[in-house]
């Protein structure tokens, strides 16, 4: 039996000493993304596009993060992050933690990735290596294809110097007046609507081992920069250089007095369109110091905001190469498989006796026969969620729908089952959440079009965010009413579910039916619900409830018996819980934490948190997943939803838990989580000083690779299924 340690009262566990400081923990798992660039292990292609992804973080991150700490500076506010720094502490702190990590991906695109792609028939060419066949090709295309949509813009006493949007790229551009001897500034903007990189025709490209390339090409700005004279005849051109910036994107919104949310938060997406304050320019290390400058000057900005790189700008561009048909260079194709209880609604089992048993199930049937869970994007989103969803709108014995909508797909299947739903004369309710950041325009349109039809749609609580993923079905069945529910883990978003691991759960039970419709007459009333029976909401009983958890396996511990606590999340920040899981470590309870993001607990500590372990798992899909486990003396318990242990999560968002009660389900949730604690292909383990070592698979070990583990275990199922039914249609249990 593990030996509890009594508190000393002399450790204050929210000395700063005891966290991480958010931003930097942060800036560590981009970094943690950077390396699946840099890893050989990793299909080229799949390198871009880590490359792509590690470049569309930072500007989330700057948009966001910095512009906020930017804003409490210049507001002088002085209040310190649990880790004890000042906001221009994290500013500076950012600035040297992320150089590096910038000079890391621009050194390893230009030395190593654009040979390889070389190699592989991919050449990304510089504008001045072409020949002259291929420079007359792109001179024409410019002249037919792009310089109808450029507008040079000079800057003078006359011409003040133009607005520049956010995250586009432009060319600062000097020329001289060949009579006067004048220079001039100007700025041409390179246009988003036209390909960043132009391809030649094949019969142009460079030979690759006796054969045609792939693709052969230039950036755009560089068949723009080579063509200058077009744009400013008469003149000479001086010199050109490439720069963009980032602009504060988060919106200003004070709810409690707007009288019309829809209509403020359009409103502020029209500021946001405008852009808001400049917060970081990228240049090229060789911008001389006149143009750097006249940039910081214009933008009201200082050297500090400027980065330099070393290369092309916008590397998140580099997504544009995983379209190419080059399987080869990719991950294997994605695989979903429909769950076999459901695969009976498509095929009848059979059994010994030749008797067709399953003839007319539908999917509320599987679900009264016990709770089924599903994980995506191991298990098909489509055949479950979406058909559940689409099921309930055309069945004639569906009375009413609720559900809440975060975030969902610019073509969303779901929203069209809703909409079908409404116009076959079912009750829909639909919490759609306009503040979800950079989907706050997508979800106005969903909203307006879900309004049209008859739904009643609701936008939301003053000063709360909705970010549970819920959905209940009302049906109709003899002499009663059933509730039908999904609680997830994911947004019910059919694009993001084939990116991104989570887990969503279906049900009948009673007190789940009981406890959301409790909660739908708290999203759309005025109903202040202060108890359920099951589910863990936020910001009602959630965080009470979590520090009970854990304060119940401390207590066991003390008692003499074991304590354990696994938990799988994508961050963990909130100090009340933080602190609580060191007094936990401290009494003995063994605890393993799978974070995929940003970590503020620092584990590994003597006397605070040496039974404590913290692995982030980074990977082929964006683990997303949110589950909790604790032992409870034996009496095991498991909970999934949509809540990270943040304090936003707990106190200013609506959130949703549930317990799992199917032991057969807890059990498939408890293997989860064993295969990825085991992973040793593409688990960091957290270090005390808050960096991350990557495992590695011992000599004589076999390499664990935990996502491609989950994926194999669901097409076994495929192959237990294939001799249930004619393999030839075993296919349509899979979704590629």
């Amino acid at each position: 039996m593990p030996k509890s340690k009594k508190s000393n009262p002399s450790i204050n566990l929210n000395d700063p000493q005891y966290y991480l400081n958010r931003e930097l923990s942060w800036l560590e798992f981009n970094s943690r993304v950077l390396h699946e660039a840099c890893d050989p292990r990793t299909p080229l292609l799949e390198r871009l596009k880590f490359l792509a992804i590690f470049s569309s973080n930072l500007d989330e991150f700057f948009m966001v993060r910095v512009a906020g700490l930017k804003q409490q500076v210049e507001a002088k506010v002085s209040l310190l992050t649990p880790d004890g720094r000042t906001p221009q502490q994290q500013l500076d702190d950012i600035r040297s933690t992320l150089n590096p990590q910038i000079t890391k991906q621009h050194q390893h695109f230009e030395q190593v990735l654009r040979p390889l792609l070389a190699n592989h028939g991919i050449h990304i060419l510089d504008y001045i290596d072409l020949n002259q066949k291929q420079r007359t090709y792109l001179d024409n295309y410019f002249e037919e294809q792009v310089f109808p949509v450029l507008t040079p813009l000079a800057v003078d006493p006359s011409h003040p110097f133009p607005y520049i949007s956010s995250l586009s790229l432009n060319l600062a551009v000097v020329v001289k007046n060949p009579d006067t001897e004048e220079e001039f500034f100007a700025r041409v903007k390179v246009p988003k609507v036209l390909p960043r990189f132009l391809p030649l025709p094949s019969e142009l490209g460079i030979q690759h081992n006796g054969q045609l390339a792939h693709w052969t090409g230039v950036p755009l700005e560089q068949a723009i920069a080579h063509n200058l004279e077009s744009l400013f005849p008469g003149m000479n051109i001086q010199e050109y250089h490439p720069f963009r910036i980032t602009r504060d994107a988060d919106l200003e919104l004070e709810e409690d007095e707007a009288d019309d949310l829809l209509l403020a938060i359009e409103q502020e997406l029209h500021k946001r369109r405008m852009g808001g304050t400049p917060v970081r320019i990228e240049i090229q290390s060789q911008t001389p110091e006149a143009v750097r400058c006249r940039l910081l000057q214009d933008l009201d900005l200082t050297e500090s905001d400027i980065y330099e790189v070393d290369g092309l700008l916008g590397l998140r561009d580099l997504m544009y190469f995983m379209a190419l048909p080059l399987p080869d260079l990719k991950e294997p194709p994605r695989q979903s498989v429909v769950p076999l209880r459901l695969q009976r609604l498509r095929e009848p089992s059979v059994n010994s006796d030749g008797l067709d048993l399953e003839e007319g199930k539908d999917f509320f049937s599987v679900i009264r026969e016990k709770d089924l869970l599903v994980h995506h994007p191991y298990q098909s989103f489509s055949a479950t969620v979406v058909r559940f969803i689409t099921h309930a709108a055309h069945d004639p014995n569906v009375l009413a729908i609720k559900m809440t909508l975060y975030r969902t797909s610019g073509d969303s299947p779901i929203v069209n089952a809703l909409i079908a739903a409404a116009e076959n004369g079912k009750q829909v309710s639909v919490l759609v959440e306009l503040k979800a950041r950079f989907d706050e325009e997508n979800n106005i349109y969903w909203a307006r079009r879900l309004e049209r039809v008859g739904v009643h749609v609701v936008y939301g609580l003053v000063g709360l965010k909705t970010h549970s993923k819920i959905v209940m079905v009302v049906r109709r069945e003899k002499d009663r009413m059933r509730r039908y529910v999904h609680i997830g883990t994911g947004n019910y978003n059919p694009k993001t579910a084939r990116l991104y691991t989570d887990l969503g759960l279906f049900s009948c039970r009673e007190e789940l039916g009981a406890d959301l419709t409790d909660l739908f007459n708290f999203l759309t009333g005025y109903s202040r619900q202060k108890s359920y029976r099951e589910v863990l909401v936020a910001p009602v009983n959630m965080r009470d409830r979590f520090l009970a958890l854990i304060h119940r396996e401390i207590k066991n511990v003390e008692n003499g018996f074991s304590g354990r606590i696994v938990g799988k999340m994508n961050a963990l920040v909130d100090p009340q819980i933080i602190a609580t899981l060191y007094e936990a470590s401290r009494a003995g309870v063994q605890i393993d934490l799978i974070v995929r993001g940003v970590c503020c607990l620092r584990p590994g500590l003597k006397n605070i948190s040496e039974n404590i372990r913290i692995i982030s798992i980074i990977g082929r899909f964006l683990e997303h997943s949110r589950i909790f486990y604790f032992y409870n003396n034996g009496q095991e318990e498991i909970y999934i939803g949509s809540a990270d242990w943040m304090r936003r999560n707990l106190d200013r968002r609506v959130e949703v838990i549930t317990p799992i009660r199917d032991q057969d389900i807890a059990k498939d949730l408890q293997e989860i989580l064993g295969i990825m604690l085991a992973d040793n292909r593409q688990a960091w383990d957290l270090q005390p000083d808050g960096s991350y070592i990557q495992r590695r698979p011992c000599d004589d070990c076999p390499e664990a690779n935990s996502q491609k583990t989950l994926m194999s275990m669901v097409l076994r199922s495929i192959g237990i299924a294939s001799n249930l039914i004619d393999a030839k249609k075993s296919s349509s249990y899979i979704e590629n």
